[in-house]
This record gives structure tokens, C-alpha cells and sequence, in this order.
């Protein structure tokens, strides 16, 4: 009994520590229409307070396409929100508000989650009296892919937390009270299964946002499968892990280096290439400028190019997965 009595006041403190950073969102989008013309719709997600001067977190499909977006604290005081930028491939929005007196979410590190810990979704999408709405779990997996969602980022954090659109935009938080994920969907044909976005990502993407308006990401310019998707056509090798290249476009950095539709990625730098995540992770840290030699085979011989980083044509996309 002491002991559930510990974990009881584990969790009302990180509650109590992490509520009054979490901000209720609201927006109004403007359709138009040739015949009925212009029709407005009222959206509302949640979100978080992540800097003392005003940045908040919160999901790109909360406010996209939104022509106002207004921000309630906890408190019940609202301000008008300003989208300073989005990124769509890893549903992430930073949007500013001028307020004093904020409370910081303290943010946490994802790369030491484990399988089995006790996570907290917390979500104020109505802006009720008494504070968020507050579900409890535990992580069921990590580095999921969610391949039917408009993003194509693979590292999320799956939990039985329930994440129900109100939570959406929200944090995602340990028994500490430190924000570990953003919550950003649910699979409506399935039960107890919930996605968060790993909050090192979110970090990195908040930083490129509020510097650059963007995230700036860099160019490979293929399209690939995992190489343990059998039923491709294109997979005749006998090499069991890897990126096969479906598609190179012409001039682009990889096309340049040498790469061809049918190679097969295996290493990046000093990283082993197992699979699109992989690939996906060791290309998002390359420095831009830089040359990152990559190891192919092709064949059934292995081949080694340099590739010349260069950023993005268009915004958000690395590769494409097939």
C-alpha cells in the first residue's frame, strides 16, 4: 500500500508540475467555395509552452491552413498566436505569443526511453475549468513508422496512453513531469495504440523554426524500400538489410554520386544503413556542404561513392519511401 501511495504522489506532482504549461489551441480556418463562398471552421487542439518568452509546441495539423490561431493558458487568459513556422513531415508548429509570466515545460530526453515506462498524455483542447485532461500509460514500442499518416517520419513513440484529438498538440510526459513526446494521433481502427513524436526531434525541428522559419533538411534525391520488403519487385539480392533505391532523380546529389535505381544502401558514414529509419536518421545529422560517403552494392559487388550534402529543393523532404 505505501508503495502505491509513492506512485500516487509520482504522478499527482508531475501533473501539478506540467499543467500550467499546457495551452489550449484554438483556430478558425476560412474554406472557399465558388458556390457557397467563403465558410469558416473552428479547429482546437492542445499544445505547450516551451520557451519564457512566448514559443509554444504544437502539432502542424492544429493550426495548418488556420487564418487565426488563439492560444488560452491554463489560467483561462488567451492571446493571439502567431505561426512562425511548420514542419509537416514531423507535424511539428512553434507558435509565438506575447505573454509574461510563462511557465516552460522542462523537456526531457528520448533517446533514454524504455519499453514499459509510465507516460502521461496531457491535453486542454476545450480549455475547461480544472485544469487538462490527463490520461496514463506505458511505452509499448519506440521507432515506429505510422505509414498511412500525411508524414512519412518513422521514430515514433508508441504508447496505450489515451491520445484522443483533444490531446493532440499536447505533451506527452514521464513520472518526472518532463515532456518526453508530442502527441499527435491515434489509430481510429484500433484500441489502446496512440503516437507520440520523440521530443529530441521536436527540439531539433523547434530550433531550425525559430532561427530560420523552416526546417532545413538535407537532399539525397532517391526513392527506396526497406530491403526486407520481399514482395518488391526489384529485390533479387541476397543481402537481407539495407535501402533499396527505387528511384534516383536525374542530377540530384545520389544521381551525381553514381547511384542508380536496383543499388543497395547498406552503410552512411560510419552507420550501418539497415532500413529507411536508419538511413533517414544518419542523412538528417549530416551537415549541409559536407561529403558523407556511402557504401553500396550493386549486382552483388560493393561499391563505395561520396555524396555532396546539399539542402532540400523543397522543404520537409529528405527521401521518398515507397
Amino acid at each position: 500500500m505505501d508503495g502505491l501511495k509513492v506512485l500516487q504522489e509520482s504522478i499527482v506532482n508531475a501533473v501539478e508540475t506540467l499543467q500550467d504549461s499546457v495551452v489550449s489551441i484554438n483556430s478558425l480556418k476560412i474554406s472557399r467555395d465558388l458556390r457557397y463562398g467563403l465558410s469558416p471552421t473552428k479547429g482546437s487542439g492542445s499544445g505547450f509552452i516551451a520557451t519564457t518568452d512566448g514559443y509554444v509546441i504544437t502539432n502542424n495539423h492544429v493550426i495548418e491552413g488556420a487564418e487565426n490561431v488563439e492560444v488560452v493558458l491554463n489560467s483561462g487568459e488567451s492571446f493571439e498566436g502567431e505561426v512562425v513556422g511548420s514542419d509537416p513531415q514531423t507535424d511539428i508548429a512553434v507558435v509565438k505569443i506575447d505573454a509574461e509570466g510563462l511557465k516552460p515545460a522542462k523537456m526531457g530526453d528520448s533517446d533514454n526511453l524504455k519499453v514499459g515506462q509510465l507516460v502521461f498524455a496531457v491535453g486542454n483542447a476545450l480549455a475547461l475549468p480544472g485544469g487538462p485532461t490527463v490520461s496514463m500509460g506505458v511505452i509499448g514500442a519506440k521507432n515506429r513508422p505510422m505509414p498511412w499518416a500525411d508524414f512519412i517520419f518513422e521514430g515514433l513513440i508508441q504508447t496505450d496512453a489515451a491520445i484522443n484529438p483533444g490531446n493532440s498538440g499536447g505533451p506527452l510526459a514521464d513520472i518526472d513531469g518532463n515532456v518526453i513526446g508530442v502527441n499527435t494521433a491515434m489509430i481510429p481502427f484500433a484500441q489502446g495504440m496512440g503516437f507520440s513524436i520523440p521530443v529530441n526531434t521536436v527540439k531539433r525541428v523547434m530550433g531550425d523554426i525559430i532561427s530560420d522559419g523552416y526546417v532545413k533538411r538535407p537532399w539525397l534525391g532517391i526513392s527506396g524500400v526497406d530491403l526486407g520488403r520481399s514482395d518488391h519487385k526489384m529485390n533479387r539480392s541476397s543481402i537481407k538489410k539495407g535501402v533499396l533505391l527505387v528511384r534516383v532523380d536525374q542530377w540530384s546529389p545520389a544521381y551525381e554520386a553514381g547511384l542508380r535505381p536496383g543499388d543497395i544502401i547498406t552503410k552512411m558514414g560510419d552507420a550501418e544503413i539497415t532500413d529507411m529509419r536508419t538511413l533517414i536518421e544518419k542523412l538528417s545529422s549530416a551537415q549541409l556542404g559536407s561529403n558523407l560517403d556511402i557504401v553500396f552494392s550493386r549486382n552483388g559487388r560493393k561499391y563505395k561513392t561520396y555524396v555532396d550534402i546539399r539542402e532540400a529543393k523543397e522543404k520537409g523532404t529528405i527521401v521518398r519511401i515507397q
